[in-house]
Formats: structure tokens, sequence, C-alpha cells
């Protein structure tokens, strides 16, 4: 976290390139929802255009001050970019009639906005097809801002695409993004002493996300498509920054995307809002693949973040440190590992070699050495360590009192924390301090202060999403209330599968309510045809498709359009009912609703 460590402070290549085949942008920088709420401004980071303040690392504010540049860009011959359009980049792949479009962002709004900005450049071309790198919604979610959501053209997207979509944006999408309201510091002022971005960009929009499914499936390494006269063969990387991933390359025109799996950061093994662990061993042996297949033909390499790299020699060198940063991590973290050291010791133990740590592209703005080494003990371990006294902890709650008890009660909690915050031990001061606000989340002097000691921590972090967690934790602890955490993901539903749907139903159920309920359900889908049976049986929802004949309390006939109107909002128009109509009544009170502003950092 010491921000004096890393690159050439002089080495102003990094600007180069990102400025590197500027066309133009808009003015001012702000995008709108249809009701004329702000959803992206980008005219509020006007501020990095000063020298570092004391309050954020000077590493960081390097970082920030790149991925704040916006606009259209010429990467290459038939190739652009619209960067700072949003979290992620659009890409435009021009072919012989229309574009194909790379990864739409994260909102309809933007990705519209960055598809008029393109057009208001190179024409209006129509959009001959949509590509999907991976299952993260930054890369998926405004697909229906550059085409309409019954469109024709095909929309490619790796194998398994769909599945981790909704797993890793709708199953757990409630607790996903109340935590990502941390790590990107949602509710956080843009400025010196708030968010200065996320490392990976400047943040995410909060316009109308949505999703349509694939049409056409990428299944193996050298698959190759042409669509509108551009040739593509694409590398499957399943497992490396997303379960379902790809790489491709435009061997006609000697460029190379390499999705999320090559940015100008160390990337995540395990976000701060949570998802699978990823896995560093075969994420760095896809690098080494893509060296082999694509590096040596390319001319420029690009991301879905972040700026190109171009020239063959510089992109072979950059994917090579790429490839040996993720293999570092993963083999020294398991050499400790089978030493008998646990997760956090090796976090404090592992040094990156003297080569890695002077290239600015490794640093952790976004992943960070520290996190994503807890990350692969999980992987391997899970979070036990072995201690036996470890095995069976008090929850957060429940330690906090004890602790303060054990300290001599609240004052003497809260003044050891100031104690150890003026000795400049921040972490442990931190730890005390929210156990005294776990014992006591009224005690108005414990919130400050773990406030002040969580926002002298994130003044010191080289890390973007540690910088917006601690600083965001101050701000809640100070505040009279949270602001509320928008969640909308209507705009996916449509694309789910059945299963899907009928998933978001049953992780809902409260078991305890259902313990004592049995009933089942036939559901037929008259414009599918589709059959699934259901029931709910010692406290769960069990679904399945099914052509078998089953017993069922209520036989439900109805088409997908309505399938989706009874779950969202418990219609029947048009709906065919066999049976007791009242089990949909029961089944619904079974259920409750997520908490998308759940506390945090109190109890």
């Amino acid at each position: 976290m010491d921000g004096s460590r890393g690159g050439d402070v002089s080495d102003r290549r990094d600007f180069a390139d990102a400025d590197r085949g500027l066309i133009g942008t808009l003015e001012p920088m702000v995008i709108t929802a249809a009701d004329g709420r702000v959803v992206w401004d980008m005219d509020q980071w006007s501020f990095l255009d000063t020298e570092c303040p004391d309050t954020a690392d000077p590493s960081l504010w390097r970082q920030a001050q790149l991925t704040a540049k916006h606009g259209l860009y010429e990467v290459s011959e038939g190739i652009y970019q619209v960067r700072g359009f949003d979290m992620s980049n659009m890409t435009l792949v021009e072919g012989d009639r229309g574009i194909i479009v790379i990864d739409p962002l994260i909102s309809a709004e933007t990705a519209a906005a960055a598809l008029a900005l393109y057009r208001r450049h190179r024409g209006d071309r129509p959009v001959s097809a949509v590509i999907y790198t991976h299952a993260h919604l930054d890369h998926f979610g405004g697909v229906l801002g550059v085409v309409d959501a019954d469109t024709d053209v095909p929309i490619l997207a790796p194998e398994h695409f769909l599945e981790h979509a909704v797993s890793e944006n709708v199953y757990a999408g409630v607790a996903m993004l109340r935590r990502s309201y941390y790590y990107a510091a949602i509710h956080l002022a843009k400025g010196p002493t708030g968010t200065v971005g996320i490392g990976l960009g400047a943040g995410g929009s909060t316009g109308t996300p949505g999703l349509i499914a694939p049409t056409l499936e990428i299944t193996h390494t050298g698959q190759e498509e042409t669509i509108d006269g551009v040739r593509m063969v694409f590398q499957m990387t399943p497992g490396t920054e997303c379960p379902a991933e790809m790489n491709l390359a435009f061997p006609d025109k000697r460029a190379l995307c390499m999705a999320e799996n090559a940015t100008h950061n160390l990337h995540n093994l395990l976000t701060l809002r949570g998802a699978q662990v990823r896995d560093p061993r075969i994420w760095s042996r896809y690098l080494a693949e893509a060296i082999d297949l694509f590096a040596r033909d390319s001319d420029v390499v690009f991301a879905s973040h972040h700026w190109p790299t171009w020239g063959t020699e510089d992109i072979v060198g950059y994917l090579t440190e790429q490839r040996d940063l993720y293999a570092y991590l993963h083999d020294q973290t398991l050499r400790l590992i089978n030493k008998g050291y646990v997760a956090a010791e090796i976090a404090e133990m592992v040094e990156m070699p003297p080569a890695l740590e002077k290239a600015w592209h490794t640093h952790g703005y976004y992943g960070s050495v520290n996190h994503n080494i807890k990350a692969i003990y999980q992987r391997y371990l899970g979070w036990y360590d072995a201690n036996p006294a470890h095995l069976w902890q008090h929850p957060p709650e429940a330690a906090g009192k004890r602790y303060v008890a054990a300290l001599g009660g609240q004052e003497a909690a809260v003044a050891a924390a100031r104690r150890f915050g003026a000795d400049g031990d921040l972490r442990f001061a931190a730890e005390l301090a929210s156990h005294a606000v776990f014992a006591d989340p009224g005690d108005r002097a414990a919130r400050e202060v773990l406030a002040e000691v969580l926002e002298q921590l994130g003044y010191g972090a080289e890390n973007a999403t540690w910088r917006n967690a601690y600083l965001t934790g101050a701000h809640e602890l100070r505040a009279t209330s949270i602001g509320r955490t928008e969640l909308d993901s209507s705009g996916m539903a449509p694309a789910l599968t059945v299963t899907q749907l009928f998933d978001s139903v049953a992780i809902r159920l409260v078991g305890e309510k259902a313990w004592e309920e049995a009933f089942a359900i036939a559901w037929t889908l008259s414009d599918t045809g589709e059959h699934f049976h259901m029931e709910v049986s010692n406290g769960a929802l069990i679904h399945h498709p099914t052509s078998a004949e089953r017993d069922a309390d209520l036989a439900v006939t109805l088409t997908r359009p309505q399938l989706l109107a009874l779950l969202s909002s418990g219609a029947t128009d048009g709906v065919e009912l066999a049976g007791d109509a009242g089990v949909l009544e029961r089944l619904n009170a079974l259920t409750d609703a997520p908490d998308p502003d759940f506390a945090i950092v109190t109890p």
C-alpha cells in the first residue's frame, strides 16, 4: 500500500497510449436517462487535472488520471473504441456494411450514447453483430442501447455465458450490489477526499441494464466465425477473470482483443463485491496460450478496460508480465500453504519480483496482492485455517461485546482504539473500534473513532477498491441514514431460462415457513412446449423439467411472457389454471424479499 514503490513516474508512455487515436468526445460529458436522471457524468473527474494531494496514493492518482480519459478512439484501421463512457470500453469493428459491437457497457443509456458518438464521426452504420466477451454486467448490460430486444443480428458469447451471467448477477445479485456500493463508492463524492475511481475505470453507470440471450455460442479455441466480412478466431478462457470468457483475434487486421484477461492492473481473483474465486493457474496458462497463438502476429492488443498496447514486441512483453504475475501469486501462495502458513500470514509474506513491481500495469489498483493471495488460499483450502480455535467463533456482534468486556468496557475499548490509531497502527485500531461499534452501535464516539481510522486507511491505499471500501465505511458510520441501493434487474429477466426464473423464486423461500408445507405444481409453457414439475418438500422448492406425468395440486398453462408477469407481479391474465389456484398464493406467502440496504459496518 506504499505509493512510493513501483513504476518510473517520468515514464509517460501510458498517457501517450491512452490519448492515441482520439477522434472526439461529448461536451458536456454527461449522459441522462429518459426521465432526465443523470446516469453517467465524467465532468465530475476534472479535479484529477491537479497534482496528487496528500489524501491519495500517488500511484493510484496516476491510474485515476488515465481512467478519466474519455471519447471515441481509433485503435487501428477499422477498429474503434469508446472509452470512459462507463466502467468498461465498447469496441466497434467495421465490417463490409455495418459494425460489430463488442461488450456494450452496463446501461442502455451509456451504450446508446457511445454508439451515437461513433456514428457522428464514422457514419450511420447498422449493427451487424454483438459480442459478449464474458458474463459480467459491464460487458452485456447495455445491449438494448445498441440493438432492439427483438433483433435478428447474431449475439455471440462464450459457452455457458447465460448460466454464469445469472449466477453472478441474479442469484446473489442483491448482496453483490450492496457490497459493490462499498468497493465502487457509489454514494461517495468524487474528489481528493472521496473516490478517485475503481482502478479498472471511473466507476459504473446507473442506467438501465438488460440482456439478450446469445444466439451463437463459441465453444472451442480455434473456432472461426466470419460476420459482415470480418474474420475472427476465438480462444476460450473459462475460469479466468470470469467462469465464461473468451479472447478473440482479428488475424486480417493483426489485432487481438484480450477481453478482461489482460488489463493495465493486477485484476481480482476474488472481487470485494463477491464472486466465484478465479483460478490464477489457468489464467496464467491461457495468457501463455494467447502469446503463442496470437501475440506475435498482432500489431495491437486491446481489452474491454483501459487503453491498448501497440507494437508486437511491446505486446509480447506486456502479456508475458501479465502471465508471470498470476503464476507467481499462485505458486508462491501454494508453496507457503504447504509450509503451514495461513492466508493472513501469506498475504503479508509474499514480495513481488522487482521486474514486475517496476511495471505499472502489474500494480494492484483493482485487485491487490493481499486479497488475491487470500482468494487463492480460499480456492484450495476454504475459510477454515485448521486451527480448532477458529472453527466455531462468535459472529461479529456477539464477538464485539465479548472483546469490549475483556478490554474493560466500552470506554476502555474506544480509548484503546484511539491509542493504536495515534501510534500509527491503523489496522489494529480499526479492529478494536469495529468491535466497539458492534458491541454498541449507538456509541457515537466508537463510530467516529472507527470512521477516522478507516478514512486514514483509505487515503493511504494504492488499491482503488480498498480506498472506496474504507471511505464508504467511514461515510456510513457518520451518516444518519445510508443511501438507498438501487436494484433493477428486470431488464435481465426476459433472457433467463425457465429454470433460472424458478431458481429466483427458490432462493427466496423462507425455509422454516415451508417446513410443514407440501404441494406440487405442474407448469406447461404453451409457446415453447416445455413442461416443469415443481414441489415444496422439506422446506425447499424443488423444480425440474420433465415430460413424465406427475400428480400435482395445480396445473398451470401459460406463455413465457405470462410466466414473467406472474412471477414479477402475480398477474394471471390469460393463464389457464386447473386445480387448486390457491397454491400460488401459498407459494408467494412462503417467500420473502431481499434487503438491498443491509448493514455492513454496523450490526
